[in-house]
């Protein structure tokens, strides 16, 4: 097995403590309502969010994927830090036999950098393209996106 490690960094206007809430510590009740069309819910299938939970992410009817679970391997509130890891889908990815993903969000002004990296373990003799990264980078980036501009339009949130 292989690993192939994918970094970017995103900048946004809103404070890490905010970012950081809406897509950890508050997920499950910011992201369904923030995209409804795209997340129908999340819920902890283990733990109450802390490392070693498992969190379900249950996708809306119009997209290709119905579920995704994650375990949070490492989580740090007080640094914006969170590390977790696909461990389960209801589609087979051909590829891949895990994702690890690294997030930290820094503060820059009155904004932030997140700081994210991603490690795919591709199975034995696969080989993983740029572009099939790029889908679900621009994925995750039209999330972080939503996130932000939700967050700008409702500054009491997550405050």
């Amino acid at each position: 097995m292989g690993v192939i490690t994918y970094s970017q960094e995103i900048t946004s206007v809103v404070a890490p403590s905010r970012m950081f809430k809406a897509l950890f510590l508050d997920s499950q009740n910011m992201l369904p309502k923030i995209v409804p069309d795209g997340i129908k819910s999340i819920e902890f299938i283990e733990g109450d969010g802390g490392v070693g939970s498992i969190k379900q992410t249950n996708f809306g009817e119009s997209s290709h994927i119905k579920y995704i679970k994650h375990k949070i391997d490492a989580l740090d509130a007080g640094s914006f830090y969170c590390k977790y890891t696909m461990i389960e889908s209801d589609i087979k990815f051909e590829k891949i036999d895990l994702v690890v993903e690294e997030v930290k969000f820094v503060a820059a002004g009155s904004g932030c950098v997140c700081k994210m990296t991603s490690e795919y373990h591709v199975q034995e003799g696969c080989e993983l393209k740029e572009e099939d990264i790029k889908k679900g980078k621009d994925r995750a980036m039209g999330l972080y996106k939503a996130i932000e501009e939700y967050l700008v339009a409702n500054p009491d949130v997550c405050a």
